[in-house]
């Protein structure tokens, strides 16, 4: 007897439709082809145990199960549920008639318990877009699969509750899930405050600004300057997810396996903050079958690079495509996938390896040009490629024991919101640019007009400071944003000195 169940595979952060078929013959055999992996192909042993604890049973036949299309290559536990259904309808130990009409997917534990699996929603959306009339899966994954709204899903604790559904013997109960309500409850939820920081005002009305147009952003300063401290309190003032943002940061949460459980939707910016012993391949994503790395699980959100002279070379500059082209193309003999990875760069770093180069009240103990080599760690085409660069100095006592509370950051992001209305409405005829980060040559040229007195200004700042080409533009980029959250309709002399400022930190001319 031949029968068809349906799972499904990621590729990227899209699903594609498996059909497992289960063909039942004469003889004794288990083959399963199509293209599995190990963990693909042990499910024969998971699947074996779980049943015989729940009072049904492998036959020993020839069984044939083929997971088609074939040329794909087929990962992971969660197929267990899919072959198994799959097997006790070709042996007629349950009924076959609405198996073909559902997803299912699911690991087995042994004892015939459902776990969790990877990538529910994209899977969801596909069974969707496929016409299927539900999705089985196991419960802990349901109020993710559960946001695709107009498809029934089914949460199930093991493989009896849903051969007990199959059976008619007992119904599954259907998720439901009000995703916009659910989505506005959540969207305020941050742990950090910008009113935590005291003192620091020129520091906060930099990230401020940042926020704004989405400007890259390396603070450089001694310990406990509060750098850090600052980092982490940036999402908070970034303007709310979009819910298109917010289900496609979910889609690449869902595949990575970095959803918290019973969580329906990313609700917030990602903040990622990786060690600075990662892997380039960590970073931008990778490995023999493509997974996302840490900019694609900061896309829409922050990245967070902290003492940056310490990450690896070959890491930092497989940063310098993404943070163009905001998105990382990741190529295979097999196949090619790509990943967003459109975020907001934080770096941090000390000045020096002693970490007290021009410091008030430490003095440095590093050797001549040391601070100069220390900062050379960093390339000079990825320092061009961060729009803010500023020195943090050590907060004064009195600054810290004042018991003045600063801005909150639902004050702060009342103006960036403002500013990004702004450049909404510049940008709407573009159709992938929504900041003025993210401007290109043709959008400088048309919303950035400079007058004499601007030119000038920069010419001289181009000349002192010795800035390369690309840091004219990002120059021009931060005074527009600069001009945008005082609602001004044209770039000013003050806006533009306050943008070149921003760029102290250049390689070369920090510290001179």
């Amino acid at each position: 007897m031949l029968i068809k169940t349906f799972g499904s595979t990621l590729v990227g952060i899209n699903a594609i439709t498996i059909t497992v078929e289960v063909c039942v013959e004469i003889g004794v055999a288990f083959f399963l082809v199509g293209l599995p992996d190990n963990a693909v192909k042990e499910s024969h042993q998971r699947i074996e145990a779980a049943l015989r604890n729940v009072g049904y049973r492998i036959p020993g036949r020839k069984i044939v199960i083929n997971m088609a299309p074939a040329d794909i290559r087929k990962e992971g536990s969660s197929y267990d549920l899919t072959i198994a259904i799959g097997i006790l309808a070709a042996t007629e130990q349950i009924k076959a008639e609405n198996v073909s009409d559902f997803i299912i997917m699911g690991e087995l534990s042994l004892d015939g318990n459902l776990q969790p699996i990877k990538g529910a929603l994209p899977i969801a959306i596909e069974a969707h877009r496929k016409g299927f009339k539900g999705f089985i899966l196991p419960k802990q994954n349901v109020k993710e699969a559960a946001i695709v709204q107009n498809l029934p899903v089914y949460g199930a604790s093991s493989i009896k509750e849903v051969i007990d559904f199959f059976n008619g013997e007992e119904s599954l109960t259907q998720e439901i899930v009000n995703v916009r309500e659910d989505f506005k409850n959540h969207l305020n939820n941050y742990e950090y405050d910008f009113s935590d920081v005291k003192g620091q005002e020129n520091i906060k009305r930099a990230m401020e600004i940042a926020a704004s147009g989405g400007h890259n952003v390396i603070l450089i300063g001694p310990p406990g300057a509060g750098k850090t401290m600052l980092a982490k309190r940036l999402p908070s003032i970034l303007p709310p997810l979009s819910l298109h943002e917010a289900l496609e940061t979910t889609k690449i949460h869902s595949i990575s396996g970095k959803l918290s459980k019973n969580t329906a939707l990313v609700s917030v910016r990602p903040f990622r903050n990786p060690h600075h012993t990662i892997s380039d391949v960590a970073l931008t994503g990778g490995g023999s079958f493509p997974q996302p790395g840490e900019i694609s699980l900061a896309h829409n959100g922050v990245l967070f690079l902290d003492e940056l002279p310490e990450f690896k070379r070959t890491v930092l500059e497989v940063l310098r495509q993404p943070l163009e082209d905001r998105y990382i193309s990741i190529s295979r003999a097999r196949s090619a996938v790509e990943f967003p990875s459109s975020f907001m760069l934080i770096t941090a770093m000390n000045p020096c390896p002693c970490g007290y180069y021009n410091h008030p009240e430490i003095n440095c103990t590093c050797g001549p040009g040391v601070v100069q080599k220390y900062l050379a760690k960093i390339s000079g085409p990825l320092l061009d490629r961060i729009d803010i660069q500023i020195e943090v100095v050590p907060v004064p006592f009195r600054e810290l024991s004042d018991s003045h509370q600063g801005e909150q950051s639902s004050v702060v992001r009342s103006r960036v919101v403002a500013a990004r209305q702004i450049q909404e409405l510049r940008f709407e005829a573009f159709k992938d640019i929504h900041c003025n980060a993210q401007m290109g040559s043709k959008q400088l040229r048309a919303y950035c007009k400079l007058d004499e007195a601007c030119n000038v200004t920069l010419k001289n700042a181009m000349e002192k400071l010795n800035l390369s080409a690309r840091a004219y533009d990002r120059i021009i980029k931060v005074a527009r944003t600069v001009a945008d959250l005082e609602a001004a309709p044209e770039i000013r002399i003050e806006h533009l000195a306050e943008a070149i400022n921003y760029r102290s930190l250049d390689k070369g001319t920090w510290g001179v």
